[in-house]
């Protein structure tokens, strides 16, 4: 990651953030009245495409200005920062949430992503970003509770390769809670994780990719137990769980994409990016000497180069939501 790579991503959000129009709204109607534009319907996450990607937009903007403090979009983020994260804001984005009918949107994916962005707002040393934070309170603390009340609920993991997956969601809220020393929240996404994934074994990775992927199913889950067991542990796991991982080449080797301006064969692109950044945790994750790493390594460095130039595009399907794939895979500056 370099200075000029941060600067090209951190224009798309800045674009698309402001950007009402085009929107995919998930939006249930309680009655006419809810028959609203919608930022009049989330006065903070009302652009890029859909509620989800203007969450991760903002957390690209936070992590971007965090790590690069000589980025010449500074400003530009701290005045969109602070002209949408308000205390009235969030509190109707918490009040949509809490009306009838609502209790699975955005279920987990957006979820997952609201609690990153509030790590990443922590973490940023900006003094205005601890007020940002503040005014996340009503939504981060609804989402909090509706973790809790799922979890027991929800007996068998969903395995899709989109916003559904349940390994991606659990792997962002767990590093959030750690994070945030919430240990009630951590407790319950580990105990969840393991009930879910611990006894899986020999995976069939040749049923990967389905054809609008933009999560790899096997390496979520694979990264997200690495976050759970000790480096030799974790080895003895990825081999039972992928044992031809490296013999085979099915999860090294990149996805085609033969369109990357359809909206659903684009996500492919974000696939390969989001490879790339499992691979590369995995590698880390592994003990120094395990023969695994330099195929893993590889593997990451070829998703790597088939994903990134397809990130700036001019098609909106496409950037209103790939720079935040890009920089997972990108940032060395620390772990996930």
């Amino acid at each position: 990651m370099n200075p000029q790579q941060a600067s090209a991503l951190a224009a798309l959000p800045l674009a698309g953030l402001v950007r009402e129009y085009p929107n995919l709204l998930s939006h249930l109607l309680n009655g006419p009245d809810d028959a609203r534009a919608p930022r009049d319907l989330h006065p903070v996450f009302y652009g890029c495409y859909d509620w989800h990607s203007a969450v991760h937009g903002f957390w690209l903007l936070a992590r971007l200005a965090r790590r690069f403090p000589a980025l010449p979009q500074q400003r530009q983020i701290a005045d969109l920062f602070a002209s949408h994260f308000t205390p009235p804001a969030f509190q109707e984005e918490a009040d949509y949430f809490a009306a009838p009918g609502r209790a699975s949107f955005e279920r987990p994916y957006g979820w997952a992503w609201l609690l990153a962005l509030a790590q990443e707002l922590e973490a940023w040393r900006l003094p205005q970003a601890g007020h940002w934070r503040a005014a996340m309170r009503p939504l981060l603390d609804l989402i909090r509770q509706r973790w809790l009340s799922f979890l027991p609920a929800q007996d068998y993991p969903i395995r899709s390769g989109g916003h559904a997956n349940t390994s991606f969601a659990l792997l962002l809220s767990l590093d959030y809670a750690r994070a945030a020393g919430d240990a009630e929240l951590a407790r319950a996404l580990e105990t969840a994780a393991r009930r879910y994934f611990l006894s899986d074994a020999d995976y069939p990775a040749r049923l990967e990719p389905s054809g609008d992927d933009f999560l790899s199913p096997c390496l979520c889950q694979a990264l997200l137990l690495s976050r759970l067991l000790p480096a030799r542990a974790f080895r003895d796991w990825l081999r039972a769980f992928l044992p031809d991982l490296p013999r085979s080449g099915l999860l090294l080797s990149p996805a085609r994409v033969s369109d990357g301006a359809d909206p659903k064969i684009g996500h492919l692109i974000g696939l390969n990016l989001s490879r790339a950044w499992c691979l590369r945790q995995l590698t880390t994750a592994l003990p120094p000497d395990d023969a695994w790493r330099p195929p893993l390594e590889q593997g990451a460095r070829a998703h790597l180069d088939a994903g990134l130039p397809h990130v700036v595009s001019g098609h909106y399907t496409g950037e209103h939501w790939l720079g935040t794939f890009a920089l997972l895979a990108l940032d060395e500056g620390e772990r996930e």
